[in-house]
């Protein structure tokens, strides 16, 4: 996951309008828009009676959307299906797309899912002035008595920021996490290697020797997988000591391969699909609450 400390990095700036700032977070954005608009051309082209695979996987994908948004919402707000799934493939992949390692997660910026979430809240706001007229929308903030008015405004205004603020807040904190982890990785391989390659030739070789031997005892004996990989760990740091005792390589992140990989698996993929998922969910039950079935509408 690509995530800085310091926020987005800003490339340049178009000299209009005092200056609108074109960051990693923009970028990323478009990037984000032409795949999905490219994917949507591509697969809604050259549809057939008879389907193949691909026609088939998106056809289920499609309807899988429109039947969660009937059940959450009522069959009679199916048409916001489109908005929902658009919302949810913006944040799946603007937060995939922070494993490139060289742009951002749009996700990862609170400018974009407070977008997001104010998008909804207008929505909200649109259809309950449209079902209520907008003096109607307005007494809407004095029920149940008078003095919760401003419980009621506080309540709208802290409803879009705390679902900007779930969304942004997992991302970005997975970001921080991975990043500090990646730095603390990158000290303690230095002072590994530094350890071992300080302290002499002969110990490089008896851990590149240790580490060799371990690997073709348990390749040969069918150890378990853990001691397989600890043999190589050891194997590998020992080599790596050598490199460093001779002078040809100096200061490498051995210790950075693997865990960051598992963590950023889960921040990136389970933990962003999942706060994708309930971004949208949340965006349903909102809207559906001010676009009620016409049958309720009326009493």
């Amino acid at each position: 996951m690509n995530v800085s400390v310091e926020g987005a990095f800003v490339y340049f700036v178009i000299p209009i309008f005092g200056g609108i700032p074109i960051t990693q977070t923009t970028v990323s954005s478009l990037v984000v828009t032409i795949v999905l608009c490219t994917a949507g051309i591509l697969l809604g082209r050259r549809l057939t009676k008879r389907p193949g695979g691909v026609q088939v996987l998106v056809e289920k994908a499609v309807g899988m959307l429109y039947n969660l948004v009937s059940e959450t919402m009522g069959p009679h707000n199916t048409y916001w299906a489109p908005y929902i799934g658009t919302v949810f493939l913006s944040s799946i992949c603007g937060t995939l797309i922070g494993m490139t390692g060289f742009l951002r997660s749009t996700t990862a910026d609170l400018s974009t899912t407070l977008t997001w979430a104010v998008m909804t809240s207008v929505i909200i706001w649109y259809n309950s002035i449209k079902r209520n007229g907008f003096i109607g929308w307005l007494k809407g903030f004095t029920e149940p008595v008078a003095v919760m008015t401003p419980m009621n405004i506080v309540s709208e205004i802290a409803q879009p920021v705390s679902m900007a603020f779930r969304l942004f807040g997992n991302v970005m904190g997975g970001g921080v996490i991975t990043s500090v982890l990646y730095a603390a990785l990158s000290t303690a391989s230095a002072a590994v290697l530094n350890l071992i390659a300080g302290n002499g030739l002969l110990v490089c070789l008896i851990v590149t020797g240790m580490g060799i031997a371990g690997l073709a005892v348990s390749l040969k004996k069918k150890k378990k997988l853990i001691w397989k990989l600890l043999s190589l760990v050891l194997a590998v740091v020992g080599a790596l000591a050598l490199l460093q005792y001779f002078g040809v390589a100096s200061n490498i992140p051995i210790l950075q391969i693997g865990l960051p990989a598992v963590l950023s698996l889960y921040f990136d993929l389970f933990s962003g699909l999942i706060q994708a998922f309930v971004f949208c969910l949340l965006s349903m039950v909102y809207i559906s609450s001010a676009c009620p079935a016409p049958e309720e509408a009326e009493q």
